[in-house]
């Protein structure tokens, strides 16, 4: 074995390598498609349905308004209780869960129109869900209990952003009436208050991306300590042999 041989190796297992790093780069290309995820997540919220401990604010009104007095509650707030139903004036208890706000309103319109000449009914949750995707410490979708919070205050609710984040290029997806709205948030600019976006709305998501440090080590592979342990010893091997047959 000379010298020549010896450099031979070392280059086969540099190659193996580098042919490893360069299978793990092509797996983040799924970053690519980003946006087209979280907007099929925001499309798909908005079919959300009404489930355990949600808040209903439902009104009825009518030409006599008089005659729907019975009907709307002075705070207009209705917990779905966990046996997913509302207690509902007149009309006692309502079976809820499951539904989804429109059909729940098509529903409640239906029974009302036993009581009352046309009545119109409108229903919305009083504690509204966004959903976190990416780098936050618990991703996934939340409940605003209070009806309302800022983006801020959302993140605090996920455990903040993680080391990894891209606090520069946050991306929020927003359904507005079936126009898919995005926007893109810089965390580090203080003038992002002033955002419309800064307030969330109901199945607001947001998704974080990854900075460069959670790109290289996820470039990174696994097994690279092993493949310089290998190199090594071929290498160690190597130079025993050249000096033993030189």
């Amino acid at each position: 074995m000379n010298k020549n041989t010896f450099g031979l190796l070392f280059l086969i297992v540099l190659t193996l390598t580098s042919c490893k790093t360069k299978e793990k780069a092509s797996e983040l290309n799924y970053m690519q498609n980003v946006e087209q995820v979280a907007t099929e997540t925001s499309l798909k919220n908005a079919l959300n349905t009404i489930q355990k401990g949600d808040q209903l604010v439902v009104f009825v009104s009518a030409e006599n308004m008089e005659v729907v007095k019975p009907f709307n509650n002075t705070e207009k707030v209705y917990l779905v209780d966990s046996d997913g139903n509302i207690d509902f004036p007149v009309l006692g208890k309502l079976s809820v869960e499951g539904k989804t706000l429109e059909e729940f309103r098509k529903e409640f319109t239906g029974d009302l129109t036993h009581y009352i000449k046309n009545p119109t009914v409108s229903v919305k949750l009083a504690n509204f869900k966004v959903t976190f995707l990416g780098e936050v410490a618990r991703p996934g979708q939340i409940s605003i209990p209070e009806g309302q919070t800022t983006l801020l205050n959302a993140l605090g609710l996920v455990g903040d952003v993680t080391m990894y984040a891209k606090r520069d290029d946050i991306l929020l997806v927003r359904n507005v009436n079936g126009t898919i709205e995005k926007a893109r948030i810089n965390l580090m600019d203080a003038n992002f208050i002033n955002s419309p976006y800064f307030q969330l709305k109901q199945n607001d998501v947001i998704y974080v991306s990854a900075n460069e440090n959670k790109e290289k080590i996820a470039r990174q592979d696994p097994n690279t300590g092993i493949y310089m342990a290998v190199a090594g010893m071929v290498i160690g091997l190597a130079g025993i042999f050249i000096t033993i047959f030189k």
